[in-house]
């Protein structure tokens, strides 16, 4: 099975459509979402009708921060700007669409593999997995050989080797890597929605369990068209520059 892994959609119509149409010409089998289908760009209700439409043909879907925090209070240790953009979020979202983020889980676990936006290790904590001490324990936590999630906004793998030895790998773009069966490995496939690397394609990943490897992609996107909506949209501009530069 050869599954597709976006994370980190945050509203951006253009980078979703553009790592779907590049999922699609890979022979993907599958789709696993983790999270944060909303916030920071300009087409919430798009957004959230596709996932909604592959859900319904069988993908993964888990729920993350700015999922959670449309369809409640907002939470307080969210930044102005974001905070500002939940609200204007919540009023472009029709009642089904609300009802959907909200029913969503924190986590799903498939055979060997977990499902998280953030941290297995107390999901709803949103802790971010930057470093191998954070990876560690939300591999342990997990208590699978392969963990997906997202948060981070940057690609990356790390591993945790049978003797307990952790690395981290900042991969390439188009780099195909071999996963052994005896380690544990946490993926974070970059952000569809806005990459924070300081590259402004979007990024997303692909599990090919078969041949045990998992690849990454980066997909240019027309970004100043979604960067554009952002500004017409009225939301902070500084989401917009992010769109462009990366940051």
């Amino acid at each position: 099975m050869r599954l597709a892994l976006l994370t980190d959609l945050h509203a951006n119509r253009e980078a979703v459509e553009a790592c779907l149409a590049h999922a699609q010409k890979q022979g993907v089998d599958q789709y696993a979402f983790t999270g944060d289908f909303v916030g920071y760009g300009a087409d919430p209700a798009w957004v959230l009708d596709t996932v909604m439409e592959y859900v319904a043909r069988g993908a993964i879907a888990v729920q993350g921060n700015h999922d959670l925090a449309v369809t409640r209070a907002v939470r307080p240790h969210m930044h102005a700007e974001a905070r500002e953009v939940i609200e204007w979020t919540r009023g472009q979202l029709a009642p089904g669409q609300l009802e959907f983020l909200a029913a969503l889980p924190l986590t799903e676990r498939h055979g060997h593999a977990f499902f998280v936006h953030a941290s297995a290790h107390d999901p709803a904590r949103w802790h971010y997995v930057t470093d191998v001490d954070e990876a560690e324990r939300s591999l342990r936590a997990s208590g699978s050989k392969i963990v997906f999630s997202g948060h981070v906004h940057a690609p990356a793998l790390y591993r945790r080797a049978d003797d307990g030895r952790m690395g981290r790998h900042v991969p390439s773009a188009g780099q195909r890597i071999a996963l052994q069966p005896q380690h544990q490995y946490l993926v974070l496939p970059g952000a569809v929605g806005q990459p924070r690397d300081q590259n402004n394609a979007a990024c997303y990943a692909l599990f090919d369990d078969a041949a045990r490897e998992i690849a990454y992609f980066r997909v240019p996107y027309d970004h100043g068209a979604a960067a554009r909506k952002v500004i017409a949209a009225g939301l902070p501009i500084v989401f917009a520059m992010r769109l462009v530069e990366g940051l």
